[in-house]
């Protein structure tokens, strides 16, 4: 899994905030809903718990399992589609805005690593 990826759903979902609540019953810094936590215990058959979401390493995983299985072999932003937009999310048109938040965190945390890397 991409780590600016990662870094940048978490800014776009919660604002790096790990105890954030949703208002449809997400969760954590990646907003986790306990549907998600379901079908990643299915998918690869563990035992994660949606009020654990909470801690960070525990929703990375949890993502990484279901952008792995669920968008496999697609580009960062088909993937923030599908995290924002279930299993076909890359295909549905209301992704698109999210994507668009997606790629403007992703633009904004590589112009800071480069200022960075000039130092």
């Amino acid at each position: 899994m991409n780590a600016l990826l990662l870094s940048a759903l978490i800014q776009v979902e919660s604002g790096g905030n790990d105890y954030a609540r949703g208002k449809h019953g997400e969760l954590g810094p990646l907003q986790i809903t306990p549907k998600v936590v379901r079908d990643v215990n299915r998918i690869a058959h563990a035992h994660f718990q949606w009020t654990r979401m909470t801690n960070r390493q525990e929703s990375i995983r949890v993502a990484t399992i279901y952008l792995d299985h669920y968008a496999n072999g697609l580009d960062d932003l088909s993937r923030a589609r599908v995290w924002n937009g279930g299993p076909r999310g890359h295909l549905k048109s209301p992704t698109r805005a999210y994507a668009r938040r997606v790629r403007k965190e992703l633009d904004k945390q590589l112009i800071t690593i480069s200022k960075t890397n000039r130092r």
